[in-house]
């Protein structure tokens, strides 16, 4: 799951013999790096030997559907629900997010060594699709409608803006949040401004402008 940083923390020869400290990485040739001390700037090469890693299925779920992949993960990694990570398939590179650790004996945790863990459940926040329950402005209840809209995964809806998207247009009434999002202070927003991105949206909420009221919540 972890790439090589262009930072490594080392050992310096000029500064800090015993103790390591941030290096700049300058240059890779194998496991021979040539790196630079951020602390007094001495350029010198170290050998840096990889992480010991381990194949991991992954269960991604998108759109509905749902297919396998494997990736490699330092083994000692700690890995934990909510975490996004780079998943490269044969069909396509896409950025997934942890839903849930399977550990053996189908047990499920929110956090483990990658060592540890027999299934990544997982799902695509890269481009995701976002339900969205579009309400008639003059009440007719039996015209409510449910759009889905596909989307980058940061896209951003907040509750006020009003959108348009192919031949619909209507105003953003609320959000509900999904369980596995953070930093929101609520699971339903609606207060105008409240933003929320699309990878994180479970439903969007909205009055239809292209009507002529009540509360969608």
């Amino acid at each position: 799951m972890s790439e090589v940083a262009d930072r490594l923390a080392l050992p310096c020869p000029s500064c800090s013999p015993e103790f390591e400290r941030a290096h700049e990485v300058l240059k890779e040739r194998g496991q021979m790096y040539t790196v630079r001390c951020t602390e007094c700037g001495h350029v010198h090469k170290e050998r840096v030997e990889p992480d010991e890693t381990v194949a991991v299925d992954v269960v991604v779920s998108q759109d509905g559907d749902s297919f396998t992949a494997t990736v490699e993960a330092p083994v000692d990694e700690t890995v934990a629900t909510g975490e996004e990570f780079i998943l490269d398939t044969d069909e396509a590179i896409m950025t997934v997010r942890i839903t849930s650790l399977e550990l053996d004996g189908e047990r499920r945790v929110e956090e483990a060594e990658a060592g540890d863990v027999e299934t990544f459940w997982t799902r695509a926040v890269g481009n995701v699709g976002v339900n969205v329950t579009i309400h008639p402005r003059d009440g007719r209840n039996n015209e409510t409608r449910s759009e889905r809209v596909h989307v980058p995964g940061d896209y951003e809806f907040v509750v006020g803006e009003t959108e348009t998207f192919d031949n619909d247009e209507f105003t953003i009434s609320g959000i509900a949040v999904r369980a596995d999002a953070e930093g929101y202070y609520h699971d339903k927003l609606d207060h105008d401004g409240d933003t929320v991105v699309a990878k994180d949206a479970k439903r969007v909420y909205a009055w239809d402008e292209e009507t002529t009221a009540w509360s969608a919540w």
